[in-house]
């Protein structure tokens, strides 16, 4: 037996029915960081440490994906 079920819904009104929270404000925050960067408003340094504070294992994880980055990259 085989079943399909379609939603038709936003991503807002799916991530609401998962419980999952918003981050509209982080990545808005984030953005402005990024553009701020961009624009020589905001040191590169800053943007990476705010990275690194994010990255799931610190500094590990950001040299991590550097490293993968670098590789394919060449």
């Amino acid at each position: 037996m085989k079943i399909n079920v379609e939603v038709d819904c936003t991503p807002e009104e799916a991530r609401r029915v998962m419980g999952l929270p918003d981050f509209t404000p982080v990545h808005e925050k984030y953005i402005q960081g990024v553009l701020g960067a961009m624009d020589g408003a905001v040191a590169p340094e800053m943007i990476e440490n705010m990275m690194k504070s994010w990255s799931p294992m610190g500094e590990a994880g950001m040299n991590f994906w550097r490293k993968m980055f670098d590789t394919s990259t060449k």
